[in-house]
């Protein structure tokens, strides 16, 4: 059901928060949700509401928020969502902020790997660079890095000889290369299919991600025993799932936002 200002709940007792990733990864991880007992998911899972934003499962006494990947660490690091899944990418990029000072992280614990939304973030740029990469990143010089995630780029390509210039870019990384602006690419990937469309290919593997299962660590501090069975059903639920194909690509990640 869609949520109601000022509904209330059996009992007085306030529903448990879950945020989701909108986009790609949605239908995945709803059916993980809808096959938990959380039956308002298994309209997400199937498309449905395309729409929405809050829906309550009243029989289980979850309230699903839909938010951009990206932005499900907020709510759950806040205290907006008391459990969040989101793309490993988007913990990294976040941790690399915070060691970076840029933020004043809360606690946030991240639980369980679910599986869904396999991607990696690699280095890229033209074939013509791929055989002196190796060489390249460990030269003194300047080293112009596009990507929509800057703090991973810093942590993965700095600290070396090399001065490492990032330019923060929000889409389209992939031009970067083409028209001078950057050597090279930090972005995630899953197939390849839109590096390749490019003329663009694979430079090195700085990590792999896939969907994870956050918590705040208040929430799970003061509600373990409603907490901890929901994330050992999610993650039962996907270690049961079939067998996942790879994501596709486009504008936004199927891990991240």
């Amino acid at each position: 059901m869609r949520y109601v200002p000022g509904d209330s709940r059996a009992g007085g007792e306030r529903p448990l928060t879950l945020a989701l990733p909108k986009g790609r990864m949605l239908a995945e991880v709803a059916a993980l949700c809808a096959r938990t007992g959380i039956a308002a998911a298994a309209s997400l899972a199937a498309g449905d509401d395309p729409e929405a934003l809050v829906l309550v499962d009243e029989a289980s006494s979850v309230r699903l928020l839909l938010v951009r990947p990206g932005d499900v660490w907020s709510y759950v690091a806040f205290g907006a969502a008391d459990l969040g899944i989101t793309g490993k990418d988007v913990l990294e990029e976040k941790a690399g902020d915070a060691r970076g000072g840029w933020l004043d992280p809360p606690g946030v614990v991240e639980l369980a790997d679910l599986g869904a939304g396999a991607c990696r973030m690699v280095v890229a740029g033209p074939p013509a660079g791929a055989g002196l990469w190796p060489w390249r990143r460990l030269q003194a010089g300047r080293l112009r890095v596009a990507t929509k995630y800057p703090a991973c780029a810093r942590r993965a390509l700095g600290g070396g000889p090399a001065e490492v210039e990032v330019i923060p870019l929000a889409g389209s990384v992939e031009l970067a290369p083409l028209v001078g602006l950057a050597d090279v690419i930090v972005d995630l990937v899953a197939t390849g299919r839109t590096l390749r469309a490019h003329g663009l290919v694979e430079y090195e593997v700085l990590f792999n991600s896939t969907a994870r299962l956050i918590a705040n660590e208040a929430s799970l501090r003061l509600q373990e025993e409603r907490l901890l069975p929901l994330a050992e059903g999610l993650e039962a639920a996907a270690r049961e799932a079939p067998a996942r194909q790879p994501a596709a690509e486009g504008r936004e990640s199927p891990c991240a936002g």
